[in-house]
């Protein structure tokens, strides 16, 4: 019976070779995204799953009262004396705690050998939490204050094939450490795949005085805090046990709440407003897996639609089959082998399809997928995808093609009727009606991102640089840096601060003005900067004045955001006292809001102070009236004369700034890749369904030309029926985007509204695609000879 079926769909693809190929190429391209969106969307959900304590480890964060923006704020950072009180007070319920801090890029030197990569600092209990695959030395080699532990790419990359262990090296050129274990690189999809080192937790506080001032300070919210919950411990029950741990503390009036967030919603449940969570990136893997099996039914609807529509060509075979004896059953299952088949066929062709572009769409996606060839549940994966394309797009043509009468069709009587050319609409119309919806979500997510790029900064990022003060001797000559690079010709301008002009690190509270209710403790964005920082990067000022060396009291001088002028509710900001840390400051000026964390969010209230022993980043202003290549050369020149030693590693500000956007960049680019998929089999369909069209009415053209009817008319004629089709579906299609788009905006704060004008220009592009596809089989039919198809007559 099988090899029967084979012979049948055999016979009947290569008699009609066109509608063959249109069918096994809809299919596999959509089993193809199929394919590539299940790999996507296993790699985002096993994300962090390779870490062996995964389902135990826990980010301690708080919610806090934000009065700036009347709501509830949620803080992935905390203060040093929330993880002593965990390990002591609440030590029942924790196996392992641990601060970390993100290092930032340094300088590892062995001998002659130096690279620059990020890494963390820990306390020796992190390792324990992490648990990473160690390839050589101890788990626990961060109990040594003058170790580091190396991943294995960046051992090999110092040491080559010889062992590391017990090697010393120069860090940024002023500390020796000695390595003490070496661990497998993280994988790509956890949150650590960019630590290449581990610093101790005793590293850090001998190399930055203010981290030992910390420890008793509970409103200094700039340090991680991983847990590791105890064997028997229930999430829930911990949980509300250490919920008012920062309660009643020292300066901490916002009415703070503890959270502990489950390594296994780290990435894909990020999100929260007004203190709860509200889910994140799995919005993604939701909208990305609808999409696929959309695109896959859009397929499935070219197979039922083409098959349905040749009915008539296989209602002689019917009528004989059950003349002969064939139950009705019978013909279902030959109809559903068929389409089996020709499924399997078209999986062949979507896993080369999915092979080939895994690549692409690696760099599409930012991803590091590999096709698991090797995997039993790949293939259990893509047989059941076969069998539900087979079941989904043979079932209705099954069902049809069996149920004819024998009688009429062996009479000659027998007709279509209306119910399959009603059918036939209807899936056209949901084909189109899916991919305009795509279409006009692809153009709103690309709007989105263009209007936020587009929005104002407050600064001039254009030409501007950040380095990394990695080594002390940058550190030390800032004067004479600074002079030196002008003079040099490579750069207008430089400034030294705590963070690179598009970042803040710091968000603190105990700032106290005027006017403040008692109650109120707000955390503010604290920078602080040199003199020459306002210049460097250009701020627009409202009011007052810049740092200047011409006032020694700028030391105890302040610059606030509009949005703190607007927060402190100050009238006239400029010489209004502000305390802060036990000290007095007066306000000089005030500067337009600078965009420096999120481009979608309004800009956090912002304070900028001086002070020259908390800087760690250089801002440079290269000059424009050289190629940016030699001015490069001129400041690296000027840095190697300062730290020999140090690489030179440096950022674009308006490269690190268009960074922020790649999470929507990313969407925005998945969101077209499967748009055009999704219009593309959709024209597939309407072309094969044209073609058929043409065929049927070939001798109704020709008595049309014959009776003087134009090319025009007939292509009219054979058109018109498909653009209103289309029309159909693009009047379901708005307001299903609307409204999914409408609420998809609803995250950002600073957002577009929807304009008209996306919805016309998408049914104008909508109707010239129909209308391209249909035409060439209209115009063909309307170009021949009516003797030729007329002649049977």
């Amino acid at each position: 019976m099988i090899s029967n079926y084979f012979r049948i769909t055999w016979r009947n693809l290569s008699r009609n070779k066109g509608f063959a190929v249109i069918n096994i190429l809809g299919l596999a391209i959509g089993m193809a995204v199929v394919i590539l969106i299940g790999l996507w969307i296993t790699d985002e959900t096993s994300y962090n799953k390779s870490l062996k304590n995964y389902d135990r480890i826990v980010q301690v964060m708080h919610n806090w009262n934000n009065a700036a923006y009347h709501k509830i704020s949620t803080e992935t950072v905390m203060p040093i004396p929330a993880a002593l009180e965990l390990r002591s007070k609440y030590a029942a319920h924790f196996k392992h705690v641990a601060l970390n801090r993100n290092s930032g890029p340094h300088v590892l030197a062995y001998g002659d050998k130096k690279i620059n990569q990020d890494g963390l600092y820990g306390e020796p209990e992190l390792m324990d939490i992490l648990s990473p695959d160690i390839v050589s030395g101890t788990l626990h080699g961060l109990n040594d204050p003058s170790s580091v532990m190396l991943s294995r790419s960046v051992a090999q990359a110092l040491f080559g094939a010889a062992d590391p262990i017990n090697k010393v090296l120069r860090i940024d050129n002023k500390n020796s450490v000695k390595v003490t274990g070496v661990f497998e690189d993280f994988p790509g999809n956890t949150n650590f795949s960019n630590v290449k080192f581990v610093l101790p937790w005793s590293y850090l506080i001998a190399d930055q005085a203010w981290i030992k001032n910390s420890y008793d300070a509970w409103n200094n919210n700039s340090f991680f805090i991983y847990a590791e919950l105890a064997d028997h411990a229930i999430l829930a029950t911990v949980a509300g046990a250490v919920r008012d741990l920062l309660k009643g503390k020292p300066d901490r009036h916002d009415d703070p709440e503890i959270v502990l967030q489950p390594m296994s919603k780290w990435h894909l449940y990020g999100e929260f407003t007004n203190g709860k969570n509200t889910g994140g990136a799995i919005r993604y893997v939701w909208i990305f897996g609808t999409i696929g099996l959309f695109v896959l039914l859009l397929a499935c609807i070219n197979f039922m639609n083409l098959n349905t529509a040749r009915s008539q060509k296989r209602a002689r075979e019917v009528g004989i089959r059950k003349a002969i004896g064939s139950e009705k059953h019978q013909l279902i299952f030959q109809f559903l082998g068929e389409a089996m088949i020709i499924a399997g066929m078209a999986l062949l062709l979507a896993m080369a399809l999915a092979a080939f572009s895994l690549p692409w769409f690696n760099a599409l996606a930012e991803k590091e997928i590999r096709f698991p060839w090797n995997s039993g549940t790949l293939w259990a994966e893509v047989i059941s995808l076969t069998l539900l394309t087979g079941l989904l797009a043979g079932s209705y043509p099954a069902f049809y093609l069996s149920s004819f009468n024998t009688l009429k069709v062996l009479k000659g009587t027998f007709k279509t009727g209306r119910t399959p050319v009603f059918s036939r609409k209807a899936l056209v119309v949901l084909q189109f009606t899916v991919s305009v919806v795509l279409i006009i979500g692809t153009i709103i997510i690309f709007k989105q991102i263009q209007h936020a790029r587009n929005r104002p900064l407050g600064y001039d990022r254009n030409g501007l640089i950040n380095i990394a003060m990695t080594t002390p001797e940058l550190q030390q000559h800032y004067d004479a840096l600074r002079n030196d690079l002008i003079n040099s010709g490579g750069a207008l301008n430089m400034a030294e601060a705590s963070n690179p002009a598009t970042e803040l690190y710091a968000h603190l509270t105990g700032y106290d003005w005027p006017g403040k209710p008692a109650d109120l403790r707000p955390t503010f964005a604290t920078s602080w900067v040199s003199h020459d920082f306002g210049k460097t990067v250009d701020w627009r000022f409202t009011a007052g004045r810049d740092f200047s060396r011409a006032f020694a009291t700028d030391t105890f001088g302040m610059i606030l955001n509009e949005s703190a002028v607007a927060f402190m509710g100050l009238e006239h900001p400029v010489g209004s006292t502000i305390k802060f840390d036990d000290n007095n400051y007066q306000v000089i000026g005030v500067i337009k809001n600078v965009i420096m964390e999120s481009p979608f969010a309004h800009p956090a209230p912002a304070i900028f102070m001086m002070d020259y022993g908390n800087l760690s980043q250089i801002t440079v202003r290269i000059n424009p009236l050289i190629g940016t290549p030699e001015a490069l050369a001129k400041i690296e020149t000027v840095l190697k004369k300062y730290a020999p030693t140090a690489p030179f590693k440096f950022s674009f500000a308006d490269l690190e700034y268009a960074r922020k956007f790649s999470s929507e960049d990313r969407i925005s680019k998945l969101s077209a890749f499967f748009a055009l998929f999704a219009i593309f089999i959709s024209c597939l369909g309407i072309f094969g369904l044209a073609t058929f069209t043409a065929e049927q009415r070939v001798k109704e053209i020709g008595i049309r030309k014959v009776l003087g009817a134009s090319v025009v008319s007939v292509w009219a004629l054979l058109t018109k029926e498909f653009l209103l089709l289309t029309a159909i579906s693009f009047s379901v299609a708005m307001p299903v985007a609307w409204y999914f788009m409408h609420n998809w905006l609803q995250q950002y704060d600073y957002r577009i509204g929807l304009s008209v004008w996306i919805f016309v220009i998408t049914a104008l592009v909508t109707l010239v695609v129909t209308l391209g596809t249909v035409s060439f089989q209209a115009i063909r039919a309307a170009l021949i000879n009516p003797v030729n198809s007329l002649r049977a007559e």
